[in-house]
Protein backbone atom coordinates (compact mmCIF):
# COMPACT_ATOMS: atom_id res chain seq x y z
CA UNK A 1 0.00 0.00 0.00
CA UNK A 2 1.07 3.56 -0.69
CA UNK A 3 0.77 6.27 1.96
CA UNK A 4 -1.84 8.10 -0.13
CA UNK A 5 -4.02 4.97 0.11
CA UNK A 6 -4.54 5.75 3.81
CA UNK A 7 -5.72 9.31 3.20
CA UNK A 8 -8.54 11.13 1.42
CA UNK A 9 -7.74 14.49 -0.19
CA UNK A 10 -10.64 16.82 -0.96
CA UNK A 11 -10.90 20.44 -2.04
CA UNK A 12 -13.48 22.82 -0.58
CA UNK A 13 -14.37 26.42 -1.27
CA UNK A 14 -14.03 28.44 1.93
CA UNK A 15 -14.67 32.17 1.81
CA UNK A 16 -12.58 34.30 1.79
CA UNK A 17 -9.74 31.77 1.39
CA UNK A 18 -10.80 30.21 -1.91
CA UNK A 19 -10.06 26.54 -2.59
CA UNK A 20 -8.72 24.76 0.48
CA UNK A 21 -7.62 21.12 0.67
CA UNK A 22 -8.69 18.85 3.50
CA UNK A 23 -6.79 15.68 4.37
CA UNK A 24 -8.71 13.01 6.25
CA UNK A 25 -7.88 9.48 7.32
CA UNK A 26 -9.54 7.20 4.77
CA UNK A 27 -12.73 5.62 6.04
CA UNK A 28 -13.19 8.21 8.77
CA UNK A 29 -14.02 11.88 9.25
CA UNK A 30 -10.83 12.46 11.22
CA UNK A 31 -8.54 15.11 9.79
CA UNK A 32 -4.81 14.46 9.64
CA UNK A 33 -4.31 17.49 11.91
CA UNK A 34 -5.82 15.54 14.82
CA UNK A 35 -3.02 12.99 14.46
CA UNK A 36 -0.15 15.30 13.52
CA UNK A 37 -0.65 18.06 16.10
CA UNK A 38 -0.47 15.69 19.11
CA UNK A 39 2.55 14.03 17.48
CA UNK A 40 4.25 17.42 17.14
CA UNK A 41 3.37 18.11 20.79
CA UNK A 42 5.31 14.99 21.81
CA UNK A 43 2.62 12.33 22.00
CA UNK A 44 3.57 8.82 20.92
CA UNK A 45 1.70 7.16 18.03
CA UNK A 46 0.37 4.57 20.49
CA UNK A 47 -1.01 7.29 22.79
CA UNK A 48 -2.63 9.07 19.82
CA UNK A 49 -4.11 5.76 18.67
CA UNK A 50 -5.57 5.20 22.14
CA UNK A 51 -7.69 8.33 21.72
CA UNK A 52 -9.04 7.13 18.36
CA UNK A 53 -8.99 3.36 18.88
CA UNK A 54 -12.71 3.09 18.11
CA UNK A 55 -12.30 4.87 14.77
CA UNK A 56 -8.74 4.21 13.54
CA UNK A 57 -6.18 1.45 13.53
CA UNK A 58 -2.65 1.91 14.82
CA UNK A 59 -1.53 1.35 11.23
CA UNK A 60 -3.58 4.36 10.09
CA UNK A 61 -2.03 6.54 12.80
CA UNK A 62 1.47 5.48 11.75
CA UNK A 63 0.57 6.05 8.08
CA UNK A 64 -0.59 9.62 8.83
CA UNK A 65 2.62 10.33 10.75
CA UNK A 66 4.75 8.78 8.02
CA UNK A 67 2.92 10.88 5.42
CA UNK A 68 3.74 13.96 7.49
CA UNK A 69 7.40 12.98 7.79
CA UNK A 70 7.63 12.53 4.01
CA UNK A 71 5.70 15.74 3.24
CA UNK A 72 6.63 18.08 6.11
CA UNK A 73 6.46 21.32 4.15
CA UNK A 74 3.07 20.52 2.60
CA UNK A 75 1.53 19.33 5.87
CA UNK A 76 2.93 22.22 7.88
CA UNK A 77 1.42 24.65 5.34
CA UNK A 78 -1.84 22.71 5.64
CA UNK A 79 -1.78 23.02 9.45
CA UNK A 80 -0.95 26.73 9.22
CA UNK A 81 -3.79 27.36 6.75
CA UNK A 82 -6.21 25.45 9.00
CA UNK A 83 -5.16 27.58 11.95
CA UNK A 84 -5.64 30.77 9.90
CA UNK A 85 -9.13 29.66 8.84
CA UNK A 86 -10.05 28.77 12.42
CA UNK A 87 -8.78 32.12 13.70
CA UNK A 88 -10.68 33.98 10.98
CA UNK A 89 -13.97 32.23 11.80
CA UNK A 90 -13.45 32.81 15.53
CA UNK A 91 -12.91 36.54 14.95
CA UNK A 92 -16.05 36.65 12.80
CA UNK A 93 -17.96 34.89 15.59
CA UNK A 94 -16.75 37.46 18.12
CA UNK A 95 -18.09 40.28 15.93
CA UNK A 96 -21.65 38.93 16.09
CA UNK A 97 -23.99 40.25 18.77
CA UNK A 98 -24.80 37.77 21.54
CA UNK A 99 -27.81 35.54 21.03
CA UNK A 100 -30.97 36.00 23.06
CA UNK A 101 -30.11 32.90 25.09
CA UNK A 102 -26.64 34.26 25.88
CA UNK A 103 -28.14 37.57 26.98
CA UNK A 104 -30.48 35.71 29.38
CA UNK A 105 -27.55 33.71 30.77
CA UNK A 106 -25.51 36.87 31.32
CA UNK A 107 -28.46 38.57 33.02
CA UNK A 108 -28.99 35.58 35.34
CA UNK A 109 -25.28 35.46 36.17
CA UNK A 110 -25.23 39.19 36.95
CA UNK A 111 -28.29 38.79 39.20
CA UNK A 112 -26.68 35.83 40.98
CA UNK A 113 -23.41 37.72 41.45
CA UNK A 114 -25.28 40.78 42.78
CA UNK A 115 -27.15 38.60 45.32
CA UNK A 116 -23.91 37.07 46.72
CA UNK A 117 -22.86 38.49 50.07
CA UNK A 118 -19.59 40.39 49.90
Amino acid sequence: MQLDDYLDFENHEIEPFGTVETIRIKGSRIGIEFIIQPFLDGESPERIYHGYRHSLSLEQVYAAITYYLHNKTKVEEYLKKGSEIGDYHYQEYLKKPPTEAMERIRKLKAERDAAKPS
